[in-house]
């Protein structure tokens, strides 16, 4: 699997990330991918061949192995990050799109574009703000949805975090109950424990994100409505100043009449 190639489209997503934003993609690509890449594909590179069972049935092996590991590790994580990272790839999308329209717009010569070259706009940071908002606080939600999935079906698919060192099987074509025993039990706990460890860390990250951006959000329209009751807007000025002119001139008139009586 090309990791390179996820890696340099969440970069372009990383540019337009908050802080903490950032700080996930980095615990991603250096945590959980790197280590999925350089130690833990060695790890279970032999866990079929070196899964022994005391038998000499043929297919009980295979049967008992398809049995405690349905899915290997190695899939199942890969598998994972590439739904956790797939949300992140709707921000980019929905970036590329906007810089699109922006292009498009230049070209045209609109007035309402501000760039000076096609460059400056595939430079620009666009802020986390309306549209755009939505579609990352989105990819964020999304994001804890698959966490959480796949923590839960790691647990129930193995019965635990835990590789046992003697696993009993009495699976057909199996004679009787035979005894399995898996290569380096103790290596893969370790592992599977450290990779669950950081997908953990992910989902707090991701929970804190999603609080700041929603805490923002709401700071903002707070903000917007309290300059809106100290400041009217326009047509209410235009309202106004037409009010106080309807009413010098109908003072003006009462006074002539009166004055026009008196007289």
């Amino acid at each position: 699997m090309d990791w390179g190639s996820l890696h340099t489209i969440l970069g372009g997503v990383n540019k337009h990330s908050t802080s903490i934003g950032k700080i996930w993609l980095t615990v991603l690509f250096i945590f959980r991918i790197m280590i999925l890449v350089v130690a833990a594909e060695r790890v279970w590179g032999d866990e079929q061949d070196d899964f022994v069972c005391n038998t000499l049935q043929p297919g009980c092996k295979n049967v008992c192995y398809d049995h405690f590991f349905p899915i290997s590790h190695i899939r199942l994580w890969a598998l994972q990050l590439i739904f956790v990272s797939t949300p992140a790839l709707l921000v980019a999308m929905h970036v590329a799109y906007r810089r699109h329209e922006k292009k498009r717009q230049f070209r045209k010569g609109d007035k309402k574009c501000e760039y000076k070259d096609i460059e400056e706009i595939r430079s620009q940071r666009f802020r986390i703000e309306g549209s755009l908002w939505w579609t990352y606080t989105s990819s964020i939600f999304f994001r804890l949805i698959f966490e959480a999935v796949f923590m839960y079906a790691f647990y129930f698919m193995y019965d635990g975090f835990r590789m046992p060192r003697l696993m009993k099987c009495n699976a057909w074509p199996c004679p009787n109950t035979v005894d399995c025993f898996v290569s380096r039990p103790t290596e893969k706990t370790v592992f599977t424990i450290f990779m669950i460890a950081v997908s953990s860390i992910c989902i707090l990250l991701n929970v804190a994100e999603l609080c700041y951006l929603l805490t923002k959000f709401f700071l903002r329209r707070s903000k917007k409505a309290g300059n809106a009751k100290h400041h009217p807007n326009h047509e209410n000025k235009e309202e106004t100043k037409q009010n106080e002119m309807n009413e010098l001139i109908s003072d003006s008139c009462q006074n002539t009449v009166i004055g026009f009586t008196s007289s």
